[in-house]
């Protein structure tokens, strides 16, 4: 039982970090990866899934992106 207890708790927490990246990038974020999503507010409501699932992928790429606009 306590395997499970920390499957499910390690999921939640997962899925917790994912919404606040998912969020985050949505809001602050994704103008500098697509300029095309500027005004494209039915496109954020559609990734949101998926962002929060795959918010390690993204928020290596958003950092990498900020890096490359620095400079």
């Amino acid at each position: 039982m306590q395997i499970a207890s920390l499957i499910v708790a390690m999921t939640g927490l997962y899925a917790t970090v994912g919404a606040l990246v998912a969020l985050a990038f949505l809001v602050a974020g994704i103008e500098r990866l697509d300029s095309a999503a500027k005004h494209a507010y039915n496109f954020r409501v559609l990734i949101f899934p998926g962002l929060v699932l795959l918010w390690p992928f993204v928020l290596v790429r958003w950092i990498r992106a900020t890096r490359s606009t620095r400079f």
